[in-house]
């Protein structure tokens, strides 16, 4: 852009814009900033806690520069300056750029959508189950999520992939059901097999009464009577429930004489007749 300054006027593009008309459009476009800086921290402080951290800062800033522009592009429009060039010219440059970074524009759509829908909250334990991946969401932003799996590391996962597959949130409901499957042998009574898993079960601190835990048989497997054993915990009580709940079920079955068989296979051997043993000789 050329400009030079002629009497009181400044040429701009070709266009001669008076020092006055200057002077209103430098005022017009300080208080567009400053609206935009208002709109920016009312949004932040009435609506800003319906949303995560990050996604109130991100919807804060596209507040605030989205004014600024349109602010800009309006004073620029009424002190005559033709835009329609630079328009063409950034339109084409856009659509460059754009079949350069597709990936960039649909990490960042989905990274807006994410924050609108709002599938979990920082803090809350997810899974992915198509990259499989589970770890404690720390972060949504514009272009990446950010979940830390519990070996400690911190995995950065651009947005497209989250938007585009499911999300199990491991920590929305307040309870959570585990199930555990355990084999017995045959020779045992089902009946008292399931009544002392039921009794051991039921002695864990974290186990909830109601909805009361469960064990039916669910399948005669090759060497074992297979059991399915459903429990219902508090959704914060994962480590003090899933992991135990094997041990716990092996201890009282060893303790009341339940055995849990390992794969057996019973091998006959078919007895030849005399006439076509081989000779020796």
């Amino acid at each position: 852009m050329t400009s030079f300054i002629s009497g009181s006027e400044i040429n701009i593009l070709g266009h001669q814009i008076s020092i006055d008309s200057l002077i209103i459009a430098v005022i017009i476009m300080a208080i567009g900033v400053t609206i935009a800086k208002v709109a920016s921290i009312l949004f932040k402080k009435y609506f800003g806690p319906h949303f995560e951290e990050s996604t109130s800062k991100n919807i804060g800033k596209s507040i605030y520069y989205g004014i600024i522009i349109v602010t800009l592009l309006a004073v620029t429009t009424s002190q005559g300056i033709d835009l329609s060039g630079l328009m063409v010219a950034g339109g084409i440059f856009g659509i460059v750029i754009g079949f350069a970074t597709q990936s960039v524009v649909s990490n960042l759509v989905s990274g807006v959508f994410l924050m609108f829908d709002k599938p979990a909250k920082a803090g809350d334990v997810i899974e992915i189950p198509t990259s499989n991946i589970v770890g404690v969401l720390l972060d949504i932003a514009i272009f990446s999520t950010r979940v830390r799996l519990f070996d400690g590391t911190i995995m950065r996962i651009p947005n497209d992939k989250i938007f585009t597959t499911n999300i199990r949130n491991l920590s929305k409901t307040p309870v959570r059901r585990a199930d555990f499957a355990v084999g017995v042998a045959y020779k045992e009574n089902i009946d008292r097999v399931i009544s002392e898993i039921k009794k051991a079960i039921s002695a864990l601190p974290y186990v909830l009464v109601e909805p009361e835990p469960m064990v039916w048989t669910e399948q005669l497997g090759d060497s074992s009577v297979n059991l399915r054993v459903f429990v219902w915990y508090p959704g914060d009580a994962f480590g003090e429930v899933v992991p135990i709940l094997p041990k716990i079920i092996k201890e009282c079955l060893d303790k009341v004489g339940i055995e849990i068989p390992f794969p057996q296979r019973t091998i006959w051997y078919r007895r030849m007749p005399e006439e076509v043993k081989p000779q020796a000789g």
